[in-house]
């Protein structure tokens, strides 16, 4: 039998909440025609932003919203996107699809999005074709509560009040998209902007978040501008193929589904090894990890824009969302910030649209039942179960068929979180609670027919979470019945 021992007495570290982040890029349909519609168009709208879709999300407690990218950031010159909407130039996405842009949303209307969610801001701004008056500008644009000259243009344009900015990333990817440059010339740029890049409002302080990226990369950015930093941003994503043959997202068999699942575990391991460079350079633990792009990426759906990373989000994508939040709940000493990509209609999205219709994915049902796990305490925990073995029989190459996470909320309710990964069978589990006695459970599931299964326009609550039965707490214990590729989370009172 598969063992899990909770230690409820023993917690000492917070699962932020902002580990729940979103990211929503200038990227095929994420922005226009997913978040945004326009103020004149048919369906529901509050200032141009989808009823729908801004609901949903504020059903997930969503912490925060990363824009405007991704690559697409250092190509986004912001006095292009305010002012009158009829007045605002055209651009060319040129990371993705070429298309031309309106720049009907740019800051104002970001802005307005996250207060109608109730999240935080993070913002990305332009170190690759931008300059550091441009980005200290924005700031000063967004945030002067005094007179100055961005801010009597914020006021121009409508916005009396500063906003309430904190996050900032300085930069994205510029050891790729966004500059090709080389550590040590990043890391001195990175210097000079972060200098220059100030919250405006008294008493208020800026986060500014570097561009980490690899080991080497990270070990010469924290020895050179550590200090400078408050967040350090990496990403990880869920690939298993070559980048010209992800691999479909709906049309996968077993071997598949292991693979993916092994890639998504692995950032275990990438954590871990930033954390330990980070520990040479910053012992007291003062820089976090923002983790600002994580996820699932395989072949966009046939007949879509190559550009657009349109991809179907199944039951494998759910194990991957639930096996990975389990994993950044473990390295919650360091890791401050994550954000899933993307949040609508890009990669493993949280939301699909076509027209007026909107569905939810397997993934964002995943972060909506583990919303429980924000910002309460992390319970150490201890997993007995076999592992699995991929087919090429590497022992190097195999994961845990069960995953598991637990905390304790500020009501003093404890919750656990299990995966079963195996996509075949079920898997029981004993479950021993240590240091506080428990009289009820209570739980929702999961789970779907087959491994891919998924929602559609046409069946769009065909996955979706259900009370959940299978478990049975007696004197000897809590027992739990895992059926396979299924996510359950449990509330024990």
């Amino acid at each position: 039998m598969n063992r899990l021992t909770v230690q409820a007495d023993r917690g000492t570290h917070t699962i932020s909440r902002h580990i729940y982040g979103h990211f929503a890029e200038h990227l095929g349909r994420c922005i226009y025609d997913g978040l945004w519609v326009g103020e004149d168009s048919p369906i529901p709208n509050t200032r141009g932003f989808r009823n729908d879709v801004v609901a949903a999300l504020r059903t997930l407690n969503m912490p925060n919203l990363r824009w405007p990218g991704g690559c697409f950031a250092d190509t986004y010159h912001w006095r292009d996107g305010i002012g009158p909407k009829a007045d605002r130039p055209k651009m060319v996405n040129v990371h993705w699809g070429g298309v031309t842009e309106n720049n009907h949303v740019g800051t104002h209307e970001f802005l307005d999005l996250c207060e109608q969610i109730g999240c935080e801001p993070y913002i990305a701004g332009n170190v690759g074709s931008g300059t550091v008056q441009e980005m200290s500008q924005w700031l000063e644009y967004l945030t002067m509560p005094g007179e100055s000259p961005m801010a009597a243009l914020r006021r121009e344009n409508g916005r009396q009040e500063p906003w309430s900015v904190k996050y900032w990333g300085v930069g994205n990817e510029n050891w790729g998209c966004g500059g090709h440059m080389r550590a040590q010339y990043y890391a001195d740029l990175y210097r000079q902007y972060a200098c220059f890049c100030r919250h405006f409002t008294p008493n208020a302080k800026l986060y500014k978040v570097a561009c980490g990226e690899r080991d080497e990369w990270n070990e010469i950015l924290m020895r050179e501008a550590g200090r400078f930093m408050d967040g350090l941003s990496v990403h990880f994503y869920t690939v298993t193929g070559p980048w010209n043959h992800k691999g479909s997202a709906t049309d996968f068999g077993v071997d598949e589904w292991w693979k993916t699942l092994h890639r998504a575990w692995e950032v275990d391991d990438f954590l871990r090894r930033t954390t330990a460079i980070m520990d040479r350079y910053d012992p007291e633990k003062r820089v976090e990890i923002i983790l600002d792009e994580w996820g699932t990426w395989f072949d966009v759906e046939p007949g879509t824009n190559p550009g657009f990373l349109y991809q179907q989000n199944t039951m494998r994508d759910a194990l991957v969302a639930g096996l990975s939040l389990n994993v950044f709940h473990q390295h919650a000493e360091r890791l401050h910030m994550a954000n899933i990509a993307q949040t609508v209609n890009v990669l493993q999205a949280m939301v699909l649209t076509e027209g007026e219709k909107m569905l939810l994915t397997p993934s964002y049902h995943v972060l909506e039942m583990y919303k429980v796990h924000q910002d309460a305490t992390r319970l150490p925990t201890t997993l007995e179960c076999p592992d699995h073995l991929l087919g090429d029989h590497n022992p190097a190459r195999s994961l845990p068929k069960l995953s598991a996470s637990a905390s304790c909320d500020a009501d003093a309710r404890l919750h656990l979180s299990l995966c079963n990964l195996d996509p075949v069978d079920s898997a029981g589990l004993t479950v021993a609670v240590q240091g506080t006695s428990i009289s009820t459970v209570a739980g929702r599931i999961l789970t779907g027919p087959t491994v891919n299964s998924m929602n559609t326009f046409e069946r769009p609550d065909a996955v979706a979470p259900v009370p959940f039965g299978g478990f049975t707490l007696g004197p000897a214990g809590l027992t739990v019945s895992l059926p396979a590729r299924s996510v359950v989370v449990l509330e024990l009172g």
